[in-house]
């Protein structure tokens, strides 16, 4: 007898980012937005996750880190929306699938985290743990579960022993420990401005004050730091690369490149995504300051953009292109504050028009 449980209808799109992508269909599913079901811009924008971490140590393969956003999102977002969040972790894995069963079992999909390097569908060899997925379903004859993904337009089937090994990963930046998100939505949203002035001073907050709890914790020996400190590090560490072995240097280049446009980062390291939910809270509040955050942001994105081109471009050695490679970085950290001071501005015209 098969024992089958599935989420009917899940509105899946595919997205730039796991997290952002996952909380645009959870959002949509349950019927929730302002004038329609939500883009993902506009749901990584409202999360409030903005921010920056740069890490290299020669303990990681590869040996950079580079990630845009803070921690907290998967909490922080329906958290200001009105929801309320479990954040449910275990070492044992039966209790870790009773939680999500339960709410495949109630009709409800279930947001976790995978290791993205036991995710057979990815087919991919890096070790990421912290990588967000939906579960709409299982099947217990098969031992299949269903799972939504960002980076693919159709639900995947996963052996549950697969999905097990994903979800008890000890890989970089931290163990899995089964994390299943037990998310309680609120009937309707607040005022979206509202909820983009909070969400974007805390975006700016990350930067100029980051936490120094992030996905990124350093390690010994390892050059890091996080927010507008980060990106001046960054800068200044790449004039070094220099001097490092070749190999060494080719790793780092290729690396620096899928961390900026490829990692699930929508573009430009997630500014690219915030730009497209700035435009969409002008356009929805009819606010001039987050129009031009919208402009900064996307500025911004294109910065990074282009410091992912210059490092792999094609047909030149890995040494010829750091001096294109420094020039681009130099302008970052001017970027990025121009950025910080954008999303200060906004979160205080749109307080003031909620008031």
């Amino acid at each position: 007898m098969t024992v089958t449980a599935l989420v009917e209808d899940y509105p899946h799109r595919m997205g730039g980012h796991c997290g952002s992508g996952a909380m645009r269909d959870l959002l949509h599913w349950h019927g929730l937005g302002w004038d329609g079901p939500p883009d993902e811009g506009l749901v990584f924008a409202l999360g409030g996750a903005l921010g920056l971490s740069y890490l290299r140590s020669s303990e990681l393969f590869p040996p950079l880190y580079l990630v845009g956003r803070g921690a907290d999102f998967e909490v922080d977002l329906p958290t200001r929306l009105g929801g309320v969040v479990q954040v449910l972790t275990t070492d044992d894995p039966g209790e870790g699938w009773s939680w999500v069963r339960e709410e495949l079992d109630a009709g409800r999909p279930s947001l976790i985290w995978g290791d993205i390097a036991e995710l057979p569908y990815l087919r991919v060899q890096l070790q990421m743990s912290r990588h967000d997925i939906v579960v709409i379903g299982y099947d217990d004859e098969r031992q299949l579960a269903y799972v939504v993904d960002n980076d693919r337009a159709e639900a995947q089937e996963v052996p549950l022993a697969a999905l097990a090994r994903a979800r008890a990963s000890q890989a970089f930046p931290q163990p899995t420990r089964h994390c299943t998100y037990r998310i309680t939505w609120p009937p309707s949203l607040p005022g979206i401005a509202e909820v983009a002035a909070s969400a974007f001073s805390q975006s700016a907050g990350n930067m100029r004050n980051p936490s120094r709890h992030s996905i990124a914790g350093p390690t010994t020996a390892a050059v890091g730091s996080e927010g507008l400190e980060a990106v001046a590090l960054f800068a200044d560490d790449i004039a070094t690369w220099a001097e490092l072995p070749e190999d060494e240097l080719g790793i780092l280049l290729f690396s620096l490149g899928a961390f900026i446009e490829k990692a699930g980062t929508g573009g430009g390291l997630f500014r690219r995504l915030l730009a497209d939910g700035s435009a969409e809270v002008a356009r929805l509040t009819g606010d001039p300051a987050s129009a031009e955050l919208a402009t900064e942001a996307a500025r911004c994105a294109q910065g990074w953009t282009d410091a992912a081109r210059a490092a792999v471009k094609r047909d030149t050695h890995p040494r010829s292109r750091i001096d294109d490679l420094v020039r681009t970085a130099s302008r970052l950290p001017e970027l990025e504050l121009r950025l910080v001071e954008s999303l200060e501005r906004a979160a205080i015209s749109l307080n003031a028009r909620d008031h």
